[in-house]
């Protein structure tokens, strides 16, 4: 009996350390350096990093580059330069937000650099497929298009996927398919302007690095004085 005790005290102690730290949902613009899942050490000046994948930006971007390949394979020849540049925009937006995150940790200035650089790759993207709508005569639906209230409620869902919006990513029409990415992408920059305004004022608030290698060495030499 006595061994049973214990072996059930064992698991709920493993049980209670599954379970705190885990991360909770988010909200849209929570978490800029978002958290690793590795403890910190108390009094360590590097701050918790690398955690991409709990950014909204992040999620939306997967999507937008999940979708820019399904749509260039649709209507590009593999020849053609417009699909592999578009590719590499989507993937550019999605791939520096991970290199930002996991930048954050020693360097906020390439953080935000990298922040605008998956920035500045979106907004080409989203020129590319203006591009391919316009010599068509398509249409960039307007801000009171049906179809775009619809997409904006998808886009407020929590936990939305590829699969969330994959019945306009795939539809046969290229007009809404085009147009239903060229929203993912406008939520995307979006997301990703709010995070940049977020990074600068941390910045002015926290300072970065070197900053908070001083006030960790002087908050050690504080420690570490003798008592008078």
């Amino acid at each position: 009996m006595a061994s049973e005790r214990r072996t059930k005290a064992t698991q709920g102690t493993k049980a209670t350390h599954r379970t705190e730290g885990r991360p909770g949902p988010l909200t849209s613009f929570q978490s800029i350096s978002s958290l690793e899942t590795h403890p910190q050490p108390t009094h360590s000046f590097i701050p918790p990093h690398g955690g991409y994948k709990n950014l909204l930006s992040y999620q939306k971007a997967e999507i937008v580059y999940d979708a820019t390949v399904h749509f260039c394979a649709r209507y590009f020849s593999k020849f053609d330069r417009t699909r592999d540049q578009m590719v590499q925009a989507a993937r550019s937006g999605k791939q520096n937000i991970v290199e930002g995150s996991q930048a954050s940790g020693t360097s906020k200035e390439m953080e935000i650099k990298l922040t605008n650089v998956a920035r500045a790759s979106l907004e080409e993207l989203l020129t590319d497929y203006r591009d391919f709508l316009r010599p068509r005569g398509l249409a960039e639906w307007t801000p009171n298009n049906p179809y775009t209230r619809r997409l904006r409620d998808l886009n407020r869902q929590p936990g939305a996927n590829y699969e969330t919006f994959r019945k306009g990513i795939v539809h046969p029409d290229p007009a809404i398919c085009a147009n239903v990415i060229i929203g993912l992408i406008k939520v995307t920059c979006f997301l990703l302007d709010r995070q940049i305004q977020r990074l600068e004022q941390d910045f002015l608030k926290e300072g970065g690095l070197r900053e908070r290698m001083t006030r960790a060495r002087l908050a050690a030499r504080s420690r570490q004085a003798p008592p008078n």
